[in-house]
């Protein structure tokens, strides 16, 4: 726990609903810390991790409303506790962010940054068991029941993770440690910030049945609508409704919700889960409705996913193209190829493709995205070569690109249609319409495009 969790009086209504203050007593006068046995899954999330990150490197900002976002037209990505009391809260719009909190600091994402703090983070949970399923960049579910005999009882264990993220990484986390991974994660979340809870076994009904409907996952605003019209808003509510009655009000999760409100879930903790799909996306700094900016900028995501596919050793074969309209209406279109690949260009002509099908004219669009499913090792993906094609083309080309980028940054070499202003060569101006052939010329970049659309991304609660 926190100091300010131990100081925190008994009975304090912001502690753990089950009745006693988060991570402390059970209501019996015993401390849960003591009432883990069985409760070897460990939630550990940490806590407003970008912004977290950047005031290890900015102490003096320790205190005040921190936002991490970038452009008028950007999002939240994360916020300190201390910009969430305005209001503010990931994946907000950052000029609305801004007027809920205008003496905030806001600072741009440092990605590289946070993706070198999440290693050291994972590397400390595998070195106390190899069964780690990370969720993301900065939570993971644990099964420590292997670590017990030589590091304690798991609560022992997670206090160890908790000081030892402090003492590594210089930022704090969160942990839920329970029975299920459901439970932790509900532990977890109600922990924030900086705290611990343990659920025991024998309590996990009482903590589940107080909280909202809302709490169970796979429960959204409409899902809430409808459980509350059957006068269900409690957890508790739904337990004791008959399975059948919510089956049919939701369907097949109706039951599944039934299970989760009496703590059944039986999911084991699976480690290094493979992603389903690698994607990128970026929002506009204005509108746009030029098909010429719009396909420089599926190119640029298109080399990018690509990278990011070769770097994880997968290939895919289903290219899913994104566009957002001005009026936020959100659409989609997918391409199968052939064979899986780990080419930005054959990426890029597979988008190119389904954007030329949407038929949009001058629409005004406000985010694209690129998207590739169907993943599979690549080693494994046996490349059956075209009638015309040398065995040595485009991958080979863009795995040099991916040497350079490691020895002089990344985009040191890119696309002839991506350079623009200074860095581009007299003569060698081309239209978005030759992006087809992006992979044919490349250049080396000496600095950014300016005005480069900022990252977006989803809410969760940190």
């Amino acid at each position: 726990m926190s100091r300010r969790q131990l100081d925190r009086p008994a009975g304090d209504p912001a502690g753990d609903p089950a009745g006693g203050p988060r991570g402390g007593t059970g209501g019996d006068g015993r401390d849960d810390h003591d009432r883990d046995d069985g409760c070897t899954v460990l939630h550990v999330d940490m806590d407003a991790f970008f912004a977290s990150v950047e005031l290890v490197d900015r102490p003096e900002l320790h205190g005040r409303p921190v936002i991490v976002g970038g452009g008028d037209r950007g999002v939240v990505l994360s916020a300190t506790y201390e910009a969430r009391r305005f209001g503010v809260h990931s994946a907000m719009p950052l000029g609305r962010a801004r007027r809920l909190c205008p003496q905030a600091v806001v600072i741009p994402p440092d990605h590289p940054r946070y993706a070198d703090v999440s290693g050291g983070v994972m590397e400390i949970f595998r070195s106390v068991t190899p069964l780690v399923e990370p969720l993301g960049l900065d939570e993971a579910f644990l099964d420590v029941g292997g670590a017990v005999r030589g590091l304690g009882r798991p609560a022992v264990i997670a206090q160890l993770i908790r000081d030892r993220v402090a003492d590594e990484q210089r930022i704090t986390c969160s942990v839920g440690v329970a029975s299920t991974k459901f439970v932790a994660k509900l532990a977890s979340g109600r922990a924030k910030p900086d705290g611990m809870i343990v659920v025991p076994r024998d309590r996990t009904v009482t903590f589940l049945h107080r909280l909202p409907v809302g709490a169970l996952w796979g429960v959204g605003e409409r899902t809430e609508e409808v459980l509350q019209r059957l006068g269900l808003r409690t957890v508790g509510d739904v337990a004791h409704t008959p399975a059948d009655t919510l089956r049919r009000a939701l369907g097949e999760p109706g039951a599944q919700l039934h299970d989760l409100s009496w703590g059944h879930d039986p999911r084991p903790v699976v480690p290094e889960q493979v992603e389903k799909s690698v994607g990128a996306e970026e929002t506009f700094p204005r509108d746009v409705d030029d098909p010429r900016v719009v396909l420089r900028e599926v190119l640029r995501l298109s080399e990018r996913v690509a990278a990011r596919l070769r770097s994880t050793g997968v290939v895919g074969r289903t290219v899913v193209l994104k566009v957002r309209f001005a009026d936020f209406t959100t659409i989609t279109r997918s391409r199968t190829l052939r064979q899986p690949t780990d080419v930005g260009r054959d990426l890029y002509d597979a988008a190119r493709r389904s954007y030329a099908g949407l038929g949009l004219d001058r629409a005004r669009l406000r985010l694209v995205g690129v998207r590739v499913e169907g993943l599979s090792d690549a080693d494994r993906s046996h490349r059956q070569l075209a009638l015309d094609e040398r065995p040595h083309g485009w991958r080979e080309a863009e795995r040099a690109v991916d040497r350079a980028g490691a020895r002089f940054g990344a985009g040191a070499v890119r696309p002839a249609t991506l350079v623009t202003g200074p860095d581009r060569a007299a003569g060698s101006a081309s239209s978005a319409g030759s992006a087809g052939s992006a992979g044919s010329a490349a250049s080396v970049a000496g600095r950014r495009e300016a005005g480069r659309p900022r990252p977006n991304r989803g809410e969760r609660r940190e």
